[in-house]
């Protein structure tokens, strides 16, 4: 039988790619978006997938999604959001609990909507997709790394409460990759930041990928974080 994964954020660069190597890996993929309603059809059409909207920030919301999908064997926590680069105080409060509610509390929320499944079943997988910024800090992005360094206090704690369920808990944090949300920046800028990464290129969404189904296939490995970003944080 087939095991089912639900994706959120599946339609942007890093969401689109995990879900495609799911799907190409066996996995029935659930396609969770809260805009962009044509890829993600697009993408359910590429895999025989279903498509559910919903906004991760809104328990109500994801609890419904959850409960109309049915079974479900895996969770990738992928959906995200980042502020443009500026100094801590020029960020509002408003946009600052906006990142909060769509980088933690969607994780959360969709962790605590699936947990009953997982449960029940004594089985279960959750993938936080975090950043390197929630590891080490980023000048300029400080309440973005805040929302990430939340989400590996939240998988280590939930890795050890779900553990004796037979859930495992882990977490990717990803560094600087290939994706529209680094398109805006000179190329000058990037040839900088490769310079300084050991392996000498920017990350894929592609390398995030793997990651995620190295940890799917995987029933032994819990509370963990897999850094992926060419040693640039080392």
């Amino acid at each position: 039988m087939k095991k089912t994964a639900l994706i959120t954020g599946a339609t942007g660069g890093i969401g689109k790619e995990i879900t495609l190597a799911l799907w190409k890996n066996g996995y029935d993929v659930i396609i969770n978006y809260n805009n962009n309603e044509k890829q993600a059809k697009e993408l359910a059409e590429i895999t025989g997938g279903r498509a559910f909207k919903a906004d991760v920030s809104e328990f109500e919301a994801v609890s419904a999604m959850v409960k109309e999908i049915g079974d479900i064997d895996l969770l990738v926590n992928n959906a995200g959001i980042a502020l443009p680069q500026m100094p801590f105080d020029a960020v509002s409060l408003d946009e600052a609990k906006k990142v909060f509610d769509i980088n933690f509390f969607g994780v959360f929320n969709c962790s605590k909507a699936v947990a009953p499944v997982f449960i029940r079943k004594k089985q279960g997988k959750i993938i936080n997709i975090s950043s390197v910024w929630g590891n080490v800090g980023a000048s300029c992005e400080a309440v973005y790394s805040a929302s990430k360094s939340a989400i590996t206090g939240f998988t280590k704690s939930l890795a050890k409460e779900l553990g004796p369920s037979g859930i495992t808990v882990n977490q990717i944090s990803p560094g600087f990759i290939k994706t529209k949300m680094n398109e805006h920046l000179a190329q000058d800028i990037v040839k900088e930041i490769e310079n300084e990464i050991p392996l000498g290129r920017i990350g894929t969404p592609e390398d995030v990928a793997k990651a995620v189904l190295f940890l799917a296939d995987n029933d032994y490995i819990t509370g963990t974080d897999i850094v992926i970003d060419g040693g640039w944080t080392i």
